[in-house]
């Protein structure tokens, strides 16, 4: 794509404008980076507008979980993290939840990016500090980058797979250099993604072992106790060196922070309404609507809201695992997107609470709509006799029925698609032409809540003459067939963020399916998926990555990876009202860490607590 122009420099939209004399290529310095608009904060911010900055420290805060845990190392893949983790770590930049695109100072006070995006240099606070008290420096960095890639989980092998190297300058100043094309994203993923670990702890810890040890960490919270598989506590660390950021204040208000461990969903509610969790957010919409009509809610102890957010809704679906040779055939997986009727589900079970998703980037300004526009057909013209003549028509739509539930248009559709395919039916079943045997199919799923959702969509299958069937494991069997691939069909889900870019990689590209414990767990191995994907990584400006990821998302959608399910623009809360939090409403959703325990309101819910128990 070139070198960036002196006039590009608002792709990084960068606060201060410094060029080093230091470096032979030009940079830009700046308190923070962002990849879509100007930063919201600029350099002397005193706090994040939606934090109380005088929120009162203090109190507990219980939350849930579903599985178990067995490993306190979360960068590996081996073992089960707890959750919660990510409390216990620093980056050199954070995002706040009011400012999707962009991301400030952490451990790192400052940033300079390279004009021609070949290198970052990241400006280390000198009072930022372990656990132990020992400095946190560049060799600490430089240290973390080499133990993720090489050994941590292949996640970050692939995100950090342009990062060519680490260097220190000094103690508290380090560059990382990039390879290949310029790419404006690296110096945010170095500095949002990498964790800081500890160099000298891991001289007597061996990284790549799961271990039920904490790990020395620097972050606002420590682990406190725990039992494996049952819970985790953490506290908030009195003499934490962050707490006066003015990124930080107003935050980390707990005194702790505690997960207590479910191994069944259907009881995660029952649990928060007998008062053994405070906070939970809700993604059953049944249970929304019907599940918290009890006493506490009545007298205003607990406190349900609707939080409207701004996030990408990106893409949940039913995932097809192309690594079984019956899901190769893109008419087969069209075919049976016709058996899910969302529908009758949004009207009879959500409570007409959703909408269709209709693209990987849905509720963003990248989702492909209409006719290509020419800077889309500019992209996608190279690759005309690779792709289904339908990417260079109009967005991909999902079936709609008239919500009855006796709608045969889908599926007299699904029966056309597959016989024009060569499927036929003998006996009741669908036989699979390639193979010459019935086809068979099996969702493999951890909540047992899903089944009311699958049910329908197998009951439509079988009309199909397909033999289809559910599974529900633990999470543990589930997270390990995940890894390994073990399965027909699940569900899945693919957030996105504002600015899409390396992680697409990670989703999508034929590398990532073919080892374990990626994110493109459908085995995607398409060559124009992988062209795509590095076009937009390689998009000089925010205005060139909207068409690339357009182009990207027609081929995605045409070529039937999923079964589109739905999304919500909202966030569903309950806590017991013991809480205080500002008005303002991040537009990534609730930032739970900025609320605070309100001592009036704790007092009158434990009164509140002692009538409602008297009356019964």
């Amino acid at each position: 794509m070139g070198l960036l122009k002196s006039t590009t420099a608002a792709l990084f939209l960068l606060a201060l404008a410094l060029p080093s004399a230091a470096e032979e290529v030009k940079t830009i310095k700046s308190h923070g980076l962002s990849l879509a608009g100007p930063l919201k904060y600029g350099p002397d911010f005193k706090h994040l507008d939606y934090v109380n900055p005088d929120a009162p420290k203090g109190g507990d805060i219980k939350l849930s979980a579903v599985g178990g845990f067995d490993n306190l190392n979360p960068y590996i893949s081996k073992g089960q993290a707890a959750n919660g983790l990510g409390l216990t770590f620093e980056t050199l930049l954070t995002q706040p939840a009011d400012d999707q695109s962009a991301e400030y100072g952490l451990v790192a006070e400052s940033v300079e990016v390279a004009e021609d995006l070949s290198f970052a240099i990241f400006n280390m606070r000198p009072e930022a500090r372990f656990h132990d008290g020992m400095p946190m420096t560049a060799d600490d960095v430089i240290f973390s980058l080499q133990a993720v890639k090489e050994k941590g989980t292949p996640l970050f092998r692939y995100y950090y797979a342009d990062v060519e190297s680490a260097e220190k300058l000094d103690d508290h100043r380090v560059k990382f250099h990039f390879s290949g094309p310029p790419n404006r994203e690296l110096p945010q993923i170095v500095g949002q993604l990498l964790p800081i670990l500890s160099k000298k702890y891991f001289e007597t810890h061996n990284f790549e072992e799961t271990t039920l040890t904490p790990i020395l960490g620097s972050g606002p919270y420590r682990v406190k106790d725990f039992e494996a598989n049952r819970y985790i506590t953490y506290e908030r660390v009195p003499d934490y060196w962050g707490a006066n950021l003015p990124i930080n204040i107003g935050r980390n208000n707990f005194d702790t922070i505690r997960y207590d461990f479910y191994r069944d969903t259907a009881v995660l509610l029952e649990a928060f309404k007998a008062g053994e969790y405070d906070y939970r957010s809700e993604n059953s919409a049944k249970n929304w609507a019907t599940g918290y009509d009890f006493p506490a809610v009545k007298a205003g102890l607990v406190i349900l809201e609707e939080i409207p957010n701004e996030r990408s809704a990106g893409m949940q679906g039913y995932a097809f695992n192309l690594r079984r040779e019956k899901f190769q055939n893109p008419a087969l997986r069209e075919a049976l997107i016709y058996a899910f009727d969302f529908e009758w589900l949004n009207r009879n079970i959500f409570y007409d609470q959703y909408s269709r998703t209709n693209s990987f980037f849905e509720n963003s300004v990248m989702a492909a709509t209409g006719e290509p526009t020419e800077e889309e057909l500019e992209i996608l013209e190279p690759y005309r006799n690779q792709l289904p003549p339908r990417v260079f028509g109009p967005a991909y739509q999902a079936p709609v029925t008239d919500g009855s539930g006796q709608d045969r248009t889908p599926l007299r559709t699904a029966k056309k698609i597959l016989a024009d395919a060569g499927y036929e039916v003998e006996n009741g079943k669908l036989i699979d032409p390639t193979t010459g045997k019935p086809l068979t199919i099996e969702f493999l799923m951890y909540d047992p809540n899903s089944l009311r959702i699958t049910g329908p969509l197998i009951k439509n299958l079988k009309k199909l003459g397909i033999e289809a069937s559910s599974r529900v494991v633990d999470t543990a069997q589930y997270t390990e067939r995940l890894r390994n691939y073990d399965f027909d069909i699940t569900t899945s889900g693919f957030g996105q963020s504002i600015s899409p870019g390396n992680e697409q990689r990670e989703f999508w590209g034929s590398a990532a399916g073919k080892r374990p414990g990626s994110r493109n767990i459908m085995g995607i191995d398409n060559p124009v998926v992988d062209a795509l994907i590095e076009n937009l990584i390689a998009a000089p400006t925010y205005e060139d990555l909207i068409p690339a990821v357009r182009a990207l998302d027609r081929v995605l959608t045409w070529n039937f990876y999923v079964i589109p399910q739905f999304h919500a623009s909202y966030d569903r809360v309950a806590y017991w009202n013991k809480f205080g939090h500002t008005d303002v409403n991040p537009a990534q959703g609730p930032d739970i860490l900025s609320w605070w325990i309100d001592p009036v309101k704790e007092q009158e819910l434990q009164e509140g607590l002692k009538t409602l128990r008297q009356k019964q």
